[in-house]
């Protein structure tokens, strides 16, 4: 499944590692740490003209994201709860008569 991080971005929710709020980056030397680190190897994707509000670690990737953590985590919590639901759109008891 995927999810929409703003902007243009989607990515696939199971490449997700963390999901941290921007604020935190700043207060912690090794988060900060961890995301120069991840600059200087081009591995860190950010908006342009957006506040960033938080920030989502991958893989192989950091992005920065305009979203809040709240809403990010609502969008993925979502998608889990859709990939758990039944299919029933070939099930021939809801068929017409």
């Amino acid at each position: 499944m995927f999810i929409h991080i703003g902007g243009d971005d989607i990515i696939e929710s199971k490449d997700v590692i963390a999901i941290i709020d921007y604020q935190y980056v700043a207060s912690s030397s090794i988060n900060e740490e961890m995301v120069n680190n991840q600059k200087k190897a081009n591995n860190v994707l950010s908006f342009h003209g957006e506040e960033t509000k938080s920030i989502i670690i991958t893989k192989d990737h950091i992005y920065y994201s305009p979203l809040s953590v709240l809403t990010l985590k609502k969008r993925a919590s979502m998608i889990s709860t859709i990939s758990k639901l039944d299919d029933y759109s070939n099930d021939e008891t809801f068929e017409e008569t």
